[in-house]
């Protein structure tokens, strides 16, 4: 190594529009400081990239924008001892990392360029026959250059260009990740917060195969029976609980057929009904929420969306919530329930308004631009519920395919998400989905993340963004099943993945 390659590994240097570009860094220390108390990560300080199957985590370096900061190693892991806290990861198979970081949240810095991509592309070789299963890491310990060869096995290979389609590595990691949801089943039935009863049911019901779906009836029939025991509530967030079941009962019964559940569905859609808002008077008096920044709608905005709870609480209905709606709905009129379909048109005249002419779904119902997008779950869950409703026109499921060629042609805000990160990195890839090449562009270009967030004991993680929704709760369970049921998009054995 000559001099100068060792000057230039240990000058750091500040550019502050990139700096500007990185993972939300902030003065009070967050995304970093964020923890989780619960899980296999409850021992890590913080919340940091997982640089996949090697057991490290590091964050982005404030200082030297073309390295990772070393913050934790897992112990059995390949890193373990090896690698330590505090090291300076400057590249990797002799070749320093050469782009700074650009990581974060908005059009500008969307995806992972920099020393997160560049990390997780060699990773992923080393996996391969050709890697003979090792990496090496260029490291600064202590400003001294350092060689550190880590063994990551050729067990998983590499992805093949067209996965999860007709490819080794999906089909293996989709059977561990499937072991790894029925594993963390609550006695009850129950997965833990409503997103997690919905992509852990649906990733176990798109395998479909006996221990899947012996662990899905639990969860199913624990639903229905909280729909009876709900159905009073006002508050407490409980539209998500019924947009929820409404899906994961719908699709349940469209696969067996258990006209035990049907009851349950009815009382689902009946909450539904109920606490859409459509009219003026059901603006409550007070806020439940607390929100100091409440302000009353209009007399015609915000009709026939749905919000945290029933009518007009807090900042009123948003257009995920309603998108779940609507996809709620059309899924019970698929099961044989009666719905209406003046409400079902005014949800998605709700959605419409808010969504620009590019097919950018924005976060309630006026949209914000026309020609511009950030996170797409919104847009993903609009597309899936236009794509399943009927319309004789076929106006709606035109929409639907504009919206999914939205995210294909923009895909790199895939993993970076607006409440719940994962809930929307799940809903991306399903309205991607109506188009199979739509679908492979965001699959191509977030590769980086899914070779990242693989983690060396058989789950997925939790990554670094914009917010922390269920990190603290969880950060491998809901992870683990978002990747599951993506992997399984392509058998279309759910009629949100495309079964008809």
């Amino acid at each position: 190594m000559t001099k100068s390659l060792v000057l230039s590994l240990i000058i750091y240097f500040v550019n502050f529009n990139t700096l500007l570009g990185q993972v939300h860094y902030k003065d009070d220390g967050k995304p970093w400081s964020t923890r989780t108390k619960t899980g296999p990560d409850a021992e890590v300080p913080g919340w940091y990239y997982n640089l996949g199957i090697t057991g490290i985590r590091v964050q982005l370096d404030p200082v030297n924008l073309k390295a990772l900061q070393v913050k934790y190693v897992f112990a059995k892991s390949p890193a373990s001892k090896k690698v330590y806290v505090n090291d300076l990861i400057v590249g990797v198979n002799g070749k320093n990392f050469q782009k700074d970081h650009l990581n974060g949240y908005g059009m500008d810095k969307f995806g992972a360029q920099g020393p997160i991509e560049e990390f997780a592309h060699v990773l992923e070789k080393a996996q391969t026959f050709q890697g003979r299963g090792y990496l090496t890491l260029n490291i600064l310990r202590k400003n001294k250059p350092v060689q550190v060869r880590l063994k990551v096995s050729t067990k998983y290979g590499a992805y093949a260009d067209s996965y999860p389609v007709n490819c080794q590595k999906s089909k293996k990691i989709t059977k561990e990740l499937l072991d790894y949801i029925i594993k963390n089943q609550f006695p009850n039935g129950g997965f833990g917060h409503p997103v997690d009863d919905l992509w852990c049911p649906l990733a176990l019901m798109a395998s479909g195969d006996r221990k899947s779906m012996k662990a899905v009836k639990k969860n199913v029939y624990l639903q229905a029976r909280s729909v009876e025991n709900y159905k009073n509530r006002n508050e407490g967030l409980i539209n998500w609980h019924y947009v929820t079941a409404g899906i994961v009962l719908s699709e349940y019964y469209l696969k067996t057929r258990d006209r035990k559940i049907l009851p349950a569905i009815q009382l689902t859609y009946d909450f539904l009904y109920k606490s859409q808002y459509t009219d003026y008077s059901q603006v409550s008096k007070r806020d439940p929420l607390g929100n100091p920044n409440r302000k009353n709608p209009t007399k015609e905005q915000a009709k026939g969306g749905w919000g945290h709870n029933p009518g007009y609480q807090g900042y009123g209905p948003i257009a995920m919530i309603t998108g779940k709606g609507a996809l709620a709905l059309t899924l019970m009129s698929l099961c044989g329930i009666e719905v209406d379909q003046d409400r079902l048109k005014m949800a998605f005249d709700f959605l419409h308004r808010g969504t620009g002419n590019n097919g950018y779904t924005w976060y309630a119902d006026k949209h914000s631009a026309h020609n511009k997008y950030a996170d797409m779950g919104r847009t993903g869950v609009s597309a899936i519920a236009h794509s399943l409703a009927s319309d004789s026109s076929n106006e709606y499921k035109k929409h639907a395919l504009l919206q999914s060629k939205l995210i294909g042609d923009f895909p790199l805000s895939f993993p970076d998400t607006h409440a719940s990160p994962l809930m929307g990195m799940g809903y991306t890839a399903l309205g991607a989905a109506l188009d199979k090449n739509n679908f492979q562009r965001l699959m191509k270009a977030n590769r980086y993340w899914f070779t990242l967030s693989q983690c060396y004991d058989k789950t997925f993680y939790y990554q670094p963004n914009r917010d922390s929704n269920g990190y603290g709760a969880d950060s491998r369970l809901l992870a683990s099943a978002v990747v599951a049921l993506t992997f399984q998009i392509p058998k279309k054995s759910l009629y949100i993945t495309g079964k008809r």
